[in-house]
C-alpha cells in the first residue's frame, strides 16, 4: 500500500482515515495530503484525514496539487516538510503520481542529485524522467 522511494519518503494512492493509524504503526512521523479536497465524491474530506493523522500522532500537512501543475510554493512547502520531519514521511494523492512528482521536485530543490531522484522514483514504479530538465535546474549541484 505504501510505496517506498527512499528511507525518508513513501507515497501512496488515496488513503482512508484508518490507513493513517497503520502509517504511524509502520514508523511514519509525518503525512502529506497532495489531493485537493473534493476532487472526487468518494474521497474522505481533508478535515477527516487531518483529524485521523492527529489521533495517530502524525504531523499532517496539506499541499493540494490539482491537474494544472506544480508551483514553486508547493515545491518549497514539500521541501520544508522533508527538512523538518524527524523520520519517514508518507505523501499521497489519487494514485501516488503527483506525490512522487512533488517529492522529486522538492528533493532536487533540497540539493538532491537529479539522476538519483529519477532512479529512486523508478524503483517505486514512478517515471519522473520527464522532469529531469526541471530537476537539473532546481538542484544546486
Amino acid at each position: 500500500m505504501f510505496i517506498r522511494l527512499t528511507d525518508q519518503i513513501s507515497v501512496a494512492g488515496q488513503l482512508d482515515p484508518g490507513d493513517l493509524a497503520q502509517a504511524a504503526a509502520e514508523g511514519f512521523v509525518s503525512v502529506v495530503n497532495n489531493r485537493p479536497d473534493g476532487e472526487t465524491f468518494d474521497q474522505p474530506a481533508e478535515s477527516v484525514l487531518a483529524d485521523a493523522a492527529a489521533a495517530a500522532g502524525l504531523a499532517y500537512t496539506a499541499i493540494p496539487i490539482d491537474h494544472s501543475g506544480f508551483t514553486m510554493a508547493q515545491v518549497e512547502a514539500m521541501a520544508a516538510v522533508l527538512d523538518e520531519a524527524s523520520g519517514p514521511v508518507l505523501a499521497w494523492c489519487r494514485s501516488g503520481t503527483r506525490s512522487a512528482n512533488l517529492w522529486a521536485l522538492a528533493e532536487a530543490r533540497r540539493g538532491g542529485d537529479p539522476d538519483a531522484i529519477v532512479a529512486a522514483a523508478a524503483r517505486g514504479r514512478y517515471d519522473v524522467s520527464g522532469l529531469l530538465p526541471t530537476l537539473q535546474s532546481l538542484s544546486p549541484r
